[in-house]
């Protein structure tokens, strides 16, 4: 009987825990995902696909194992310019009913699909058009090589339905395996355990243990190679590429273990990197397995690798703890610059620290002010309801994530924070939480009612309010402070021999930022004779420089400007340059016009900010 007794408590409790979670499903409302995870949803991906660059198309099969947890009759995907073609259930691909809802703008249309109350599989056939955002398709003559086309994709934050059926919602989390066919004389790689180098059957299979959101499924094909760093890292490139990639990335390995040393375990196996023809939208995105990067990166001298550091750090904050929806972003990149910021002070020391911390600041500063400080979009906490989604991937996420977690380590010590940080990942390792879910862990395992604790804080401040809170942590730089001092001095004393005094990326970030309101194209000319910036290799140098030759009409680097933005599709950089650009009626018709002969090598995305700054 006492048996008995066990086992029956023991069953409630587990039917307790079930309903727990299924109440907690129930409470996150993901305003951009038609799905209904509360009554089915999709737990693994049997993915079959063929890539045909002759049509640049995506066509096969995607199969999902389901729980029907309401033993009901219908199963949501998301679906955005997909051809569906053919719907079955099980293994014996028993043929079923399927209906398309209607179309919105950003979101695509909800994919009904009949099912039985014991259904647990559920196969959808289907081909990409020319209209998914998420695959931007490249001629030979885009690529670094310029012999073979490219394919490679981007699905933050809802494009993956526009390549795969799928419940594209960043509180969904699944498992997958796939079979790729591509020409033979390309290779395939995912976000997941990927091949190390070419076969004969252009036939590749990938296999992801680890039960990841949507937005993080990725796929590149292409005249691709790779070269080992150590025994768990490595690059993937164009052939032409690879080699500059890897002397780049030499400290790879380095900055995975600094990054164990502070949060725990990688718990993903490998972590590759794969850099991308130009025209990929963003500095870095995040994807498990392989980091799909900027070719901008590439600077020769290894002054970039700080961009590293940040898609490393979503390998705890992001890919292993993540974001429910797109208003709780700052989750994944407020914590992830934090992360970064750590990792680089491990690396490369105390000072490079302070620095980044007052370029930060600046951001901020910056953005926050972009915005308006009473803008609710400068919340931490955003609301994105009816709105496209990526309207959330700002910098303010970034920065005031990051700001908002330095007044909680100031607040309690690093000795207190650490622990925390490591034991919120852990807790909610292959998780996706809501901002609500972390203020009660913060509640609960850190400030424990201290009321002194809470006011030290001003947690509502920081989440829930516009702009900066008062008690945002000072940050200074010594460093910084003598660039400072070499500003009131130059016109006086001349600008030869400033390029030996200013040196790192942060420096000369610095120095370019604060120049003079006043400075005049002749004084540009000269301090551009002494660094060389226009013509320089560092992509973060020569953006910055960009905006303030744009700013004080310093016409001669008016040719490289346009390269800059011809050649790169890093969303957030190139709208830098535009938006300076448009502040003139003669630089918005100069905008123009190089963004028509730009947008042919831009992805989607891109196109889509640009646009709306140059309408």
């Amino acid at each position: 009987m006492k048996k008995l007794i066990l086992v029956a408590l023991f069953l409630t409790a587990i039917a307790c825990q079930k309903k727990e979670q299924t109440e907690k499903t129930v409470a996150v409302t993901d305003e951009h995902s038609y799905s209904k995870p509360e009554l089915a949803v999709a737990k693994h991906l049997d993915l079959d696909i063929k890539v045909d660059f002759d049509t640049q198309t995506i066509s096969g099969k995607a199969s999902w194992t389901i729980d029907n947890i309401s033993k009901g009759n219908e199963i949501i995907f998301d679906e955005n310019t997909l051809n569906i073609t053919k719907v079955t259930l099980g293994d014996d691909e028993k043929e079923t009913k399927f209906e398309l809802g209607k179309d919105t703008e950003f979101h695509g249309k909800p994919l009904h699909i009949t099912i039985e109350p014991n259904t647990t599989k559920v196969n959808i056939y289907y081909n990409t058009t020319k209209d998914g955002v998420a695959l931007q398709w490249l001629k030979p003559e885009q690529t670094a090589d310029k012999k073979k086309p490219f394919v490679f994709s981007q699905g933050e934050s809802v494009w993956s339905r526009t390549w795969i059926p799928c419940q594209d919602s960043p509180g969904i989390r699944f498992t997958y395996n796939a079979k790729v066919t591509v020409p033979k004389d390309l290779l395939a790689v995912m976000s997941a355990v990927n091949p190390q180098k070419k076969n004969d059957t252009g036939v590749y299979t990938f296999k992801q243990d680890k039960a990841i959101p949507s937005y993080l499924m990725a796929i590149a094909v292409g005249d691709i190679e790779f070269q080992a760093i150590d025994n768990r890292t490595g690059v993937y490139a164009e052939p032409s590429v690879l080699k500059s990639a890897a002397y780049e990335f030499a400290e790879l390995g380095k900055m995975v273990n600094a990054a164990e040393k502070l949060y725990g375990p990688y718990r993903w196996g490998r972590y590759d990197v794969l850099v991308l023809p130009p025209s990929f939208p963003y500095g870095g995105m995040e994807n498990p397995n392989l980091t799909f990067l900027t070719p901008g990166v590439l600077a020769g001298d290894r002054s970039l690798t700080s961009l590293l550091a940040h898609e490393l750090g979503h390998s705890w904050s992001g890919n292993l703890v993540t974001n429910a929806t797109w208003d709780d972003i700052w989750l994944n990149e407020g914590f992830t610059t934090y992360v970064e910021h750590r990792i680089g002070e491990a690396i490369f020391g105390k000072k490079e620290f302070d620095m980044q911390n007052v370029i930060t600041n600046k951001e901020l500063v910056d953005n926050v002010a972009e915005y308006g400080d009473t803008n609710p979009d400068t919340r931490l906490k955003v609301s994105l309801t009816g709105r496209n989604p990526d309207d959330g991937i700002s910098m303010i996420p970034y920065v005031k994530g990051y700001s908002f977690l330095r007044v909680i380590e100031n607040a309690v010590g690093r000795d207190k924070f650490d622990p925390f940080i490591k034991n919120y990942f852990d807790s909610h390792a292959f998780q996706s939480i809501t901002t609500e879910d972390f203020v009660k862990y913060l509640n609960e395992n850190l400030i424990k009612g201290d009321k002194a604790l809470a006011d030290k804080i001003q947690l509502d401040n920081w989440i829930y309010k516009p702009g900066i809170p008062s008690n945002i942590v000072p940050v200074s730089s010594a460093d910084f402070d003598a660039i400072d001092a070499i500003q009131k001095s130059w016109r006086e004393t001349g600008v030869a021999g400033l390029s030996k005094k200013i040196t790192t990326t942060a420096e000369k970030q610095h120095f370019i930022d604060h120049l003079p309101a006043d400075i005049t194209a002749k004084e540009m000319e000269a301090i551009d004779k002494e660094f060389n910036f226009t013509k320089g290799g560092n992509f973060i140098i020569k953006r910055q420089w960009f905006v303030q030759a744009i700013r004080h009409q310093y016409k001669a680097a008016d040719p490289a400007i346009e390269q800059f933005l011809i050649g790169s599709s890093r969303t957030g950089s190139i709208m830098m340059l535009y938006k300076e650009m448009v502040k003139t009626p003669e630089g918005k018709v100069w905008a123009k016009k190089v963004f028509d002969k730009a947008k042919s090598g831009y992805h989607a995305t891109t196109i889509q900010d640009a646009a709306s700054v140059l309408k």
